[in-house]
């Protein structure tokens, strides 16, 4: 208790109501609109940044725990802020502030009624994620959990007449409950056998488990986490469902809620169960680099702007994913301040991803209201009609490309730093396997940047593709405002990285007991392990850039004595230049569809040489689905029909089918 008796967890409960007030205010005001978007969105981001100012308070604070008068009899709700809750508090309210923002411009054009049934829904989704997060028993885990994902269901389903989205709802609905009855399976097998009074995240804690049960109780984790932030080959939900939702709602979902299943594995892995085993991670590593080499690139082959930026977010849930494995090795191992530093790079890279990802799908939402397109093919020269989303949309590209002085770098160069610096183990395995998880783990990045440069030239450079572009308007204020928080999030988390990694020792020393401290280096330069090793300065680096470009303008105008000249660009000979001239984002993404071929599952509608107006389409499928998930649902199908041959609607057959069932139990119990 601290001098004036308010304690984080208060006041994140506090934020909570707040929240729940806001989503029934936006119910009885769905007749009037603009209340909706010019007050209710605005009060729901100014709730975002004060929770994030309490997830920062709460990450140097003792823990804060409470039971709440809820529940049912004897099973109350437990809540619990700790270091690691207060981190992923910062995330969701950080992330949040600049979607509410967006979103206050971007629904304006929605109908009243719809509005507030979807301003009720999406306060249920941010109460679910943060209920998620405080959560502190099984219970109260499992209870917001299912908030969570049916929010955002219904968030998804937002234009339910469209049947792909219905569709596309219907699959991550169904993938969400499987994954949730993992996990529901995972904290029963912590419980230790202690029966439903052991519901407790506490109770879990005391459990001596046997390496067995406790590699069930992870492997259930992992999977049914996995199945929400889109492991392979759980991973079919989220190309599907991104596209479907409004951006806004993508947004949360890929910046946000993807996260809480990262915060899900390393609750349980790091902080329930009491014991961790090398193959956890040489698992979590493995399907960590297949599931961000996937990711990247199906990215890589897409014309949707939302299904790249979906196959995106696979490719850095993947990265993530390798560094908890990572963590997991050295911390097992006994190197403690190398797994502090894979942590790091992991709790970083999280944070950075919810920015620069939220930023580009809000962005893309902009292009949509400007343009109604999401093809890429169709869009084209946008820089010129949309300055400001042009603009901004470039900090989050060259963030999410891991290019210096943004965000993005600092964390991957940590989990880099990771993997070189990395002493020899006692496992002679995970020695061979370590440098070439590196390789794999540049080669996506390189394939990333590869990614962001078809996005960003693709859609904003060039001549506009349809004539309609011309007519395309640049984001509103709003917009502009949640877009520019986004961005500057992704410059200050690039340009102030020894602080960021100071406040996540919080959490590595909660739950490693192991900090990197000194070892960060100082305001200016970062040093994981020493300077003399390895550091880096953004600091440094943006002065270096600015006086680069300041010397090369200076340079310009003295050779050219302060004139502008004009003129064409290198024709080839041909000056009447159209637009399909240029580059398409099917032709960007060949060369990755002709080396990786056999991954993909490629149609071709290839035109003849003579017609007058030749289209060439090309569509690339994932094989797993076709060969997992088809089967699973013509297996279903099958099942499902051969049970409807019960049901003949006469009573006498079922009566029938009642003694018959009562007579086994009789010979057989």
């Amino acid at each position: 208790m601290n001098a004036v008796g308010i304690l984080p967890l208060d006041v994140a409960g506090w934020l909570v109501q707040f929240w729940i007030a806001l989503g029934v205010a936006g119910l009885f005001l769905q007749r009037a609109p603009q209340l909706i978007n010019n007050i209710v969105f605005p009060l729901s981001a100014l709730t975002s940044l004060l929770l994030a100012a309490t997830g920062l308070w709460a990450l140097a604070m003792p823990t804060g725990v409470m039971v709440l008068p809820l529940g049912l009899p004897d099973l109350p709700f437990h809540l619990r802020l700790d270091s690691l809750s207060g981190f992923f508090l910062i995330l969701l309210g950080a992330a949040s502030l600049g979607v509410s923002l967006f979103s206050a411009g971007y629904f304006k054009t929605m109908a009243g009624s719809t509005l507030g049934l979807l301003c009720l829904e999406y306060h249920l989704f941010l109460i679910g994620m943060t209920l998620v997060l405080l959560a502190d028993d099984a219970y109260m885990f499992m209870v917001a959990w299912e908030t969570m994902a049916l929010a955002s269901y219904f968030l998804v389903t937002t234009d339910h007449a469209i049947p792909d989205i219905r569709k596309a709802g219907y699959l991550y609905l169904l993938i969400a409950h499987v994954g949730a009855i993992a996990i529901l399976l995972s904290f029963g097998v912590m419980q230790g056998g202690n029966g439903i009074a052991a519901y407790t995240f506490d109770a879990m804690r005391a459990a001596q488990l046997d390496p067995f049960w406790s590699s069930a109780a992870f492997l259930l984790a992992l999977f049914g986490f996995g199945a929400k932030a889109g492991v392979l080959p759980m991973h079919v939900w989220l190309p599907e469902a991104h596209p479907a939702a409004p951006s806004p709602v993508s947004a949360l979902m890929s910046g946000v809620m993807l996260k809480t299943a990262i915060y899900g594995i390393l609750r349980v892995t790091f902080d329930l169960l009491d014991t961790q085993l090398w193959w956890w991670g040489v698992l979590a590593l493995g399907l960590g680099l297949l599931t961000a080499v996937f990711g990247v690139m199906f990215a890589a082959v897409q014309g949707d702007m939302k299904r790249l930026l979906a196959y995106s977010s696979i490719e850095n849930i993947g990265l993530l994913l390798v560094g908890i494995g990572l963590t997991l090795i050295f911390h097992v191992y006994g190197k403690d301040a190398l797994a502090a530093l894979a942590l790091t790079a992991t709790l970083y890279h999280s944070l950075n991803h919810a920015m620069f990802k939220s930023l580009l799908f809000v962005g893309t939402g902009a292009i949509l209201h400007a343009t109604g397109e999401r093809n890429m093919g169709r869009l084209g020269g946008l820089i010129r009609r949309m300055p400001w989303a042009s603009g901004l949309m470039l900090v989050g590209v060259l963030a999410i490309s891991g290019l210096p002085p943004l965000n993005g770098f600092v964390s991957e160069w940590l989990l880099l730093q990771a993997f070189l610096l990395s002493p020899g183990l006692p496992n002679s395995y995970i020695n061979m396997l370590v440098p070439v998880a590196a390789a794999v783990i540049a080669l996506a990045a390189a394939l990333a940047a590869y990614v962001m440069v078809k996005f960003y030239g693709v859609i904003f450079l060039g001549q506009p593709r349809e004539h309609a572009l011309e007519h395309a308007h640049d984001a509103g204020i709003w917009e502009r405002i949640g877009m520019g928080w986004l961005a500057l999030a992704c410059v200050l988390l690039g340009l102030a990285p020894v602080y960021v990694v100071g406040q996540l020792d919080h959490v590595s020393q909660m739950l490693l007991g192991a900090q990197l401290g000194n070892a960060a280096g100082n305001w200016i330069f970062l040093a994981p392990v020493d300077t003399e090793r390895a550091s880096y300065s953004p600091l440094y680096f943006m002065l270096a850039v600015l006086g680069v470009m300041l010397l090369t303008s200076v340079l310009v105008r003295r050779l050219y004595h302060g004139r502008v000249r004009r003129s064409d660009p290198w024709d080839c000979g041909f000056p009447a230049q159209t637009a399909r001239m240029q580059d398409t984002a099917e032709g960007f993404g060949q060369p990755i569809r002709r080396i990786f071929e056999p991954f993909f599952k490629i149609e071709r509608d290839v035109p003849s040489p003579f017609d007058t107006h030749p289209r060439y389409h090309g569509q690339s499928d994932d094989r797993l689905w076709y060969i997992l998930y088809l089967p699973i649902k013509h297996l279903t199908e099958k099942f499902s029909s051969m049970a409807g041959l019960l049901q003949h609607g006469r009573i006498h057959l079922y009566l029938t089918y009642t003694f018959v069932t009562l007579i086994v139990l009789l010979v057989f119990v």
